[in-house]
């Protein structure tokens, strides 16, 4: 699968690209490493496209305290995001530049809508009873974001969208791990609860007075167990892309392993420190990346790459493989606004 210039998308304003490469060099240090190593032609709508994700990610996260002024920003993301696909975005380079990676690659509305409806609950402040709580929300938040890549691509074939809807998986229950002090002190709470109860937890106790307790350390390296077990089945989906895009997701898997990896180290301690990367690692990882391309090209593809997908990713597969038709907003996010609109009152 190559990308040619039949299939190149329409342009990005010079400017508008330069402010994503901004956003993005200053807000996610992992994906643009990561991104170094992707051809032009898939890097920039990938900028393009984590730059909007990076503003809809920091209106819910940075906006004033208080869960109004969170539903009130989420719920302007729904208005900016219906101006993105009516094709006159909000004037904002990474408004202007995702409208033009929606019109080039013909972006299924399911996908970005989806990491809405991860954000309305973000908003809502929602806890997640079981593990699979937990993955219904990071298939929103991150798994929609690796199906969106895979479109940039050109990429639609449910086997490969299932790997990376895996990687997304992985990648977000790394993040949860990292920063479970981070969110606790935010009064978030992203573990599984069922997992805290069997650990002895009290989620509220743990939130009062948040400590890096053997309980803890013990629920987190679990849930960081699921991630590995991820990553290794999203592997199996890179050979699947087009040759000149796998050293790039081979390294965005790495470097995210590498984050939970360094938690581990820290004896599952994310509460009294944030687990960090070095930039040699970095640059270990990417030339590590761009050798396991190489081998990729001549090994067959490995069986598991057609293992079913997670329950809680079939939607995006569906999705991005053009099998459901698009019919505007879900009924599951319908659900989800509405459900804001009246927390918002009710605040």
């Amino acid at each position: 699968m190559t990308m040619t210039k039949a299939t190149a998308p329409k342009m990005i304003a010079p400017q508008d690209m330069e402010a994503c490469r901004a956003m993005i060099r200053t807000g996610s240090l992992s994906f643009h490493a990561a991104s170094r190593l992707l051809p032009s032609a898939v890097r920039d709508p990938a900028l393009a496209l984590y730059a909007f994700c990076r503003v809809a990610d920091d209106e819910v996260d940075e906006c004033a305290e208080g869960a109004a002024n969170k539903a009130d920003a989420v719920l302007r993301l729904r208005d900016r995001l219906d101006l993105v696909y009516q094709g006159r975005p909000k004037d904002a380079p990474a408004d202007r530049a995702f409208a033009a990676v929606v019109e080039g690659f013909d972006m299924p509305r399911a996908l970005p809508d989806a990491l809405l409806e991860g954000l309305a609950w973000d908003a809502m402040g929602r806890r997640y009873d079981t593990l699979s709580g937990v993955l219904d929300y990071s298939a929103r938040v991150a798994a929609a974001v690796g199906a969106m890549m895979c479109v940039l691509m050109r990429v639609r074939e449910a086997d490969a969208l299932a790997r990376a809807c895996d990687l997304g998986l992985a990648m977000q229950l790394t993040n949860i791990s990292r920063d479970v002090g981070e969110d606790a002190r935010a009064g978030r709470l992203f573990l599984p609860l069922d997992w805290l109860a069997e650990a002895g937890v009290e989620a509220e106790a743990f939130l009062a007075n948040p400590e890096p307790s053997p309980a803890i350390r013990r629920v987190t390296a679990r849930l960081l167990s699921r991630a590995r077990a991820l990553y290794d089945r999203a592997e199996a989906g890179v050979p699947a892309l087009p040759f000149a895009c796998r050293p790039g997701i081979y390294a965005a898997r790495h470097i995210y392993d590498g984050i939970g990896a360094q938690v581990a180290r820290q004896g599952h301690d994310s509460i009294t420190r944030r687990a960090r990367t070095s930039k040699g690692q970095k640059i270990g990882w990417l030339m590590l990346s761009g050798l396991r391309a190489g081998v990729s090209a001549v090994m067959p593809l490995p069986a598991v790459i057609h293992a079913r997908p997670a329950p809680e990713v079939a939607f995006l597969v569906d999705a991005a493989a053009r099998r459901s038709a698009s019919r505007g907003r879900s009924e599951a996010l319908f659900e989800a606004l509405a459900q804001l609109e009246s927390h918002r009152r009710a605040v």
